[in-house]
């Protein structure tokens, strides 16, 4: 099966892999801080998860490992081929952290020189994008009392599938004190039948089309491990 390139302009992300496995969810806790909650999940072992591609934006015959010479990348943004084994689009002159995580690969966070604004990527055990969302949603997952949920839409599509929270959250522990912060998150399936997240965090003080351009150009161009 061809590899094809992932794409979306809304956020997310999970794979299940047992029957009673322990989940690792990123939230935002209660005193504003994101963080890790385990949750126990109970579900029959995922069928075969075909490879996704969104046909609204994927030229025919385009494959999901992008490169310089296929595709242009946005001005500002560069290709990075990350340790963890993953490809994207990337504001130049960013910095990279992780964070254990204790499903799939580690939390991986780049950060503008003035830490203002954020990309994450990151693994959940959800069997899907929906699902994934279901649990951050309910009472199960500890969220920060300024968190508020704007919007959320499923985006399934053709072979696309995928969905996106956008929501408002006050301080976070370790970030700068930007007031409120915007978060779209979307979550969806890849090339290589995982589901992954991709969060773009900023301030809502300088309006919402920053992070909505960081997360369209890292999902565009994204490329799953072992799918690149």
């Amino acid at each position: 099966m061809s590899r094809r390139l992932v794409w979306s302009v809304l956020l997310g992300a999970a794979v299940l892999g047992a029957i009673v496995s322990l989940v690792l969810t990123f939230v935002v806790s209660g005193d504003d801080e994101p963080s890790a909650a385990p949750v126990v999940s109970e579900s029959s072992p995922p069928a075969e998860v075909s490879r996704q591609s969104d046909p609204r934006s994927t030229p025919a015959g385009e494959t999901a490992s992008p490169s310089a010479s296929v595709r242009e990348l946005p001005a500002g943004y560069e290709w990075y081929d990350d340790p963890e084994g993953f490809r994207m689009a990337r504001p130049k002159g960013w910095t990279r952290g992780t964070v254990p995580s204790r499903f799939g690969m580690a939390v991986v966070n780049y950060r503008s020189a003035d830490r203002e604004h954020r990309l994450q990527i990151y693994q959940v055990a959800e069997e899907t994008p929906d699902a994934s969302f279901d649990l951050f949603l309910s009472d199960r997952t500890a969220k920060a009392d300024s968190f508020e949920e704007v919007s959320l839409r499923n985006l399934d599509h053709g072979e696309f599938t995928g969905s996106r929270l956008e929501y408002l959250v006050g301080r976070i522990k370790g970030e700068p004190d930007v007031g409120t912060w915007h978060v779209y998150d979307e979550r969806f399936v890849a090339a290589d039948g995982g589901v992954y997240a991709i969060a773009a965090y900023g301030p809502e003080a300088d309006g919402r089309d920053d992070e909505l351009e960081l997360l369209t150009a890292a999902l565009e161009n994204f490329c799953p491990p072992s799918a690149c």
